[in-house]
């Protein structure tokens, strides 16, 4: 289906009391500038990031891997959202029941104005003491960039600091999860740049689906649920999402 197409039939969906739940990934701030984590922009120093966001990584080097961090919190920080994160953050105020999951851990939709935004991977700009100490709260926000030493000291213990983001072979926050479920109870579910292939976040739009959801992807490309959600549109989010408003701005 063309995309004008799809934006049409989309916009006969979408009525102003609809229940709209958003599943954003990598692809919503490519835009923006932010590497994507995979493919070759993901690459540090000839390091996938599988090699460096894991416990056990940190464990072995925690200087190597907050170094990772200080880099990428800088690149984050020059970067401004874009229509696909400034149409969400609209979205979120105008439908009464709309929800916002992000697999990114960037900050642009929080940037954006976005309310209530559901971090299913944690946020890059937050800490934690890896030591989870008494002293210290369960984690903060902290936008310094770069940090003056690395790897960063907890400022409550002296111990070492953390990403406070979900690394590889790390469970989902159950309150994240709980969160997360509740929001399929929805009339539409967009997954938004994402490659769907990272689970448990991967399942969410089937999941939406089986409880009667109607269920749209938009990605550059193809994904594995393109076949599975009623609805793939293969074009930019920052073009699709917009152009869907203006439509919905026409309507209602």
């Amino acid at each position: 289906m063309k995309t004008e197409d799809a934006i049409q039939q989309l916009g006969r969906r979408i009525k102003p009391d609809s229940r709209i739940t958003v599943l954003t990934g990598a692809g919503v701030s490519a835009a923006s500038g932010v590497p994507t984590f995979r493919g070759p922009d993901g690459l540090w120093k000839n390091h996938p990031p599988e090699q460096l966001a894991t416990p056990e990584a940190f464990r072995r080097d925690p200087r190597l891997v907050w170094e990772w961090y200080n880099w990428r919190r800088e690149r984050i920080r020059g970067c401004q959202p874009n229509a696909a994160h400034l149409t969400l953050a609209a979205w979120s105020r105008r439908f009464p029941e709309f929800r916002l999951i992000t697999q990114n851990v960037d900050g642009l939709h929080e940037k954006a104005g976005t309310e209530n935004v559901i971090r299913f991977h944690g946020s890059i700009w937050e800490v934690l003491c890896w030591d989870r100490c008494a002293g210290s709260p369960p984690r903060w926000w902290d936008e310094t960039v770069p940090f003056p030493m690395v790897p960063p000291k907890c400022p409550h213990c002296g111990g070492l600091l953390r990403p406070g983001v979900v690394w590889f072979g790390e469970g989902i926050d159950p309150d994240v999860l709980e969160r997360s479920a509740a929001a399929l109870n929805c009339d539409l579910f967009f997954s938004v740049g994402t490659s769907a292939v990272v689970y448990p976040a991967a399942g969410l739009a089937s999941q939406a689906r089986r409880h009667g959801a109607y269920t749209i992807e938009v990605n550059v490309e193809g994904t594995p649920a393109s076949n599975l959600l009623d609805l793939s549109v293969q074009a930019p989010a920052e073009e699709v999402l917009p152009a869907l408003d203006l439509l919905l701005q026409s309507k209602f």
